[in-house]
């Protein structure tokens, strides 16, 4: 189906759109009642990014026709690299624009009732346990027009459920491919994890296209409920042209923990948000996120972690790579709410900048309404460090060179974090190619 949208959103779109997909009638409901106020609310209003002008609504296609892949080895050789093409049993999504491309799940995960699937499957055929968890206590259609407009246009993305007493060894993969210019992509990734089990996900959002003309809106869920775990792993490299909204949203329950490894790589413009709510006592949230601006590109990240219950643990690192006339800002807020007691909230943004027109902005922030806790924060940015540099090229390290080893060891926390072999490989080489 391949349809021009012209906003204000066509109800009537909406509705033929959700019926040819199969889905049931209370996400047709979900979809229209986001069309109802989308128009009504304001856009997100990131600290010290005006993004009035950026083309969040304005595209040509909402679905685009893709081919299947007759087998993985048909796939491109950027998303070969990413997988392990040689393993008998896979845990992997591949999804070409808009389409469900390719799905394994292993026998083991599936008698254990651990569902994976695309978003559309899961509709038709887990609706009950996806209309419970659906943007209700992460992300709310009405918190703003971009959130609306994600529910109301949702084309794509993954639903992957662990039930209770669940721990999967191995990691689950979903890859976005994105290989047509004019392909919008609005992914719903909702990830939940039912008391004491244990998960990690990691996606890959990768372009084979050099310049495209769409935009792309994506909001993630992660339920991690009472002791359960889940690393969440993210490697964003979509190609100049596209402006991008991505949401990532947690929340914990008691005991519960969620790590956020998040390598930020688009070429376009972004506004990123990572936030977590630590709702119950003694749980925990991670977020790690690298970046890298080159060009003119200016994008805004947001990680925010709330502390509701007591004795919670927030830690939040970020460092940043900015090259060319490219502008980052970099927000990072530990708020910790009243009543949560014995809770610690810490953080650190560093920007490291490359060239004389490149600007980057790291603002900690720390909101306390409680006494009995512990925070603190750092933040800096700056060129490479001269001293660092003189030791490297007083051992025969070429400048350049040294600058490169300098480079990778500031973004090392991050890259390290991420838990398939075939990710880090491209990340690392991702920030190799940008920083050249």
């Amino acid at each position: 189906m391949t349809t021009e949208l012209k906003l204000p959103l066509d109800r009537e779109y909406i509705s033929s759109f959700s019926k040819e997909m199969g889905e049931p009638s209370w996400l047709t409901e979900l979809r229209l009642q986001a069309v109802t106020v989308a128009e009504t609310l304001p856009l997100p209003r990131p600290d010290k990014t005006k993004i009035a002008k950026w083309n969040f609504t304005q595209f040509s296609k909402h679905i685009v026709k893709s081919d299947d892949f007759n087998s993985l080895n048909d796939l491109p050789e950027a998303v070969k690299a990413l997988i392990d093409l040689e393993a008998a049993d896979k845990n992997l999504y591949i999804q070409r624009n808009n389409r469900p491309a390719f799905l394994s799940l292993t026998k083991e995960l599936q008698d254990k009732g651990v569902i994976f699937t695309d978003i559309f499957t899961a509709a038709r055929e887990h609706g009950d346990l996806l209309q419970q968890y659906l943007m209700k206590s992460g992300v709310k259609i009405d918190e703003h027009r971009l959130t609306a407009l994600h529910a109301a246009l949702i084309n794509g993305g993954t639903f992957l459920y662990v039930p209770k007493n669940v721990e999967v060894a191995q990691p689950i993969q979903a890859v976005f491919l994105h290989d047509n210019a004019e392909a919008s992509l609005f992914n719903h990734v909702l990830v939940v994890a039912e008391a004491n089990s244990s998960v990690t996900y990691v996606e890959n959002y990768i372009s084979t296209v050099e310049s495209a003309t769409g935009i792309v809106n994506i909001v993630t869920e992660v339920l991690a409920k009472e002791n359960a775990r889940v690393q969440y792993g993210a490697v964003d490299n979509l190609t100049s042209g596209i402006t991008t909204y991505v949401n990532r949203h947690g929340v914990t329950g008691r005991s519960a923990r969620i790590d956020w490894a998040l390598g930020l790589m688009n070429d376009g413009n972004t506004i990123s948000e990572n936030t977590t709510n630590l709702i119950g006592d003694g749980s925990i949230a991670d977020s790690k996120t690298v970046v890298v601006g080159r060009g003119e590109q200016v994008q805004n990240f947001t990680t925010t972690i709330i502390h509701h219950g007591k004795n919670t643990e927030g830690n939040i690192l970020k460092h940043g790579v900015m090259k060319d006339s490219a502008t980052s800002i970099f927000n990072g807020i530990g708020k910790i709410e009243h009543g949560a007691s014995k809770s610690n909230a810490q953080q650190e943004s560093r920007v490291l900048m490359l060239s004389e027109k490149a600007r980057g902005d790291a603002n900690p922030m720390l909101l306390i309404d409680e006494d009995d806790v512990i925070a603190g924060h750092a933040a800096s940015v700056g060129r490479v460090d001269p001293v660092q540099l003189y030791y490297l090229m007083s051992r025969g390290i070429p400048k350049k060179e040294a600058e490169r080893l300098i480079i990778h060891g500031f973004l090392a926390p991050v890259v390290n974090a991420l838990p398939i072999e075939g990710v880090k490989k491209q990340l690392v080489e991702v920030i190799e190619r940008k920083v050249r």
